[in-house]
């Protein structure tokens, strides 16, 4: 029996459906056009966040003698100088308010990492009563401003006893629920057959976190010490409101309470302003190696 074979579609039928149509142009394949055009929008948001930063270094580095307030403004120094690093430290204490900055932020740091893993990983992989309750909770705290909850937090700083303490500026701080969710997001995000994997072998709660909700989470930890970090390095308002001794003063709070000084100087200012940001730097620096390697990683170990 000799297999049919189908008639080929009429000439007329196969024009009216025209040639082929060409394939969406994806974004990757630009044109040379496209392509400029965005090389100067990066460009464009490269000087508009690098320049007031560049511009205040390069203030930092200028000579007594040399005008910051020309019509023609120079960034580069005609008389370099480190002078006005060294003004700063002998006009304010600002090793020591430097210390304190990294005290309540090494607290915070702490807080965040052993609280909101804790509580991520209970969230994400633990079945309990009211746990959609508590997760609504969590997403409500988001929805506050800040400034909404500074009198409650103070009250219960002072009842505390926690006042005028660098212990009293990190607690609010120690445990934020945008960390809490954003841990429970990346436990979520593990198989859940390695944990059913690892009960089977007869591993408890403790030895699923440790060793295999942990290994994958390691690049959310390190955005989250970074986030941390810099949020209690450059708060300003609260340890404003709860620190009465100078001595105690966060670098930030420092630097402000003596800025009436440096008013005529605006060279110290900006000193103070790159001693401020330079911990942040080495900061972000070192952790984003850790992010970058805990992402290519993602495997289990131990």
């Amino acid at each position: 029996m000799t297999p049919t074979v189908a008639p080929a579609p009429p000439a007329d039928t196969a024009r009216a459906a025209g040639p082929p149509r060409r394939r969406a142009r994806s974004f990757n394949t630009a044109t040379p056009a496209q392509l400029a055009l965005r090389y100067l929008l990066l460009v464009l948001v490269l000087l508009l966040v690098v320049g007031p930063f560049l511009w205040q270094l390069s203030t930092s580095l200028k000579g007594p003698d040399e005008d910051i307030y020309t019509s023609t403004p120079r960034f580069f120094p005609e008389d370099l100088t480190f002078a006005n690093y060294a003004k700063v430290a002998d006009t304010i204490p600002v090793w020591t308010y430097a210390a304190n900055s990294l005290i309540v932020a090494a607290i915070a740091i702490f807080g965040n990492v052993v609280g909101c893993t804790l509580a991520g990983y209970a969230l994400a992989k633990l079945r309990f009563r009211g746990a959609r309750l508590l997760l609504g909770l969590f997403l409500a705290t988001l929805v506050l401003p800040g400034e909404a909850t500074v009198v409650s937090q103070y009250v219960t700083v002072r009842g505390l006893g926690l006042a005028d303490t660098l212990a009293g500026v990190a607690l609010p701080g120690a445990l934020a629920m945008l960390n809490v969710l954003l841990m429970r997001t990346a436990f979520a995000a593990v198989p859940p057959e390695l944990d059913q994997a690892a009960l089977v072998d007869g591993a408890n709660v403790w030895q699923r976190l440790w060793h295999v909700g942990l290994p994958n989470v390691r690049g959310m930890l390190s955005v989250i010490v970074i986030f941390t970090f810099i949020g209690a390095w450059d708060d300003f308002l609260w340890p404003l409101i709860v620190l009465n001794d100078p001595q105690k003063y966060t670098l930030t709070v420092g630097l402000q309470y003596l800025n009436g000084t440096f008013t005529a100087n605006p060279r110290l200012i900006a000193a103070g302003t790159m001693i401020a940001f330079l911990p942040i730097v080495l900061v972000f620096a070192v952790c984003q190696r850790f992010f970058f390697r805990g992402v290519e990683e993602g495997a289990v170990k131990g």
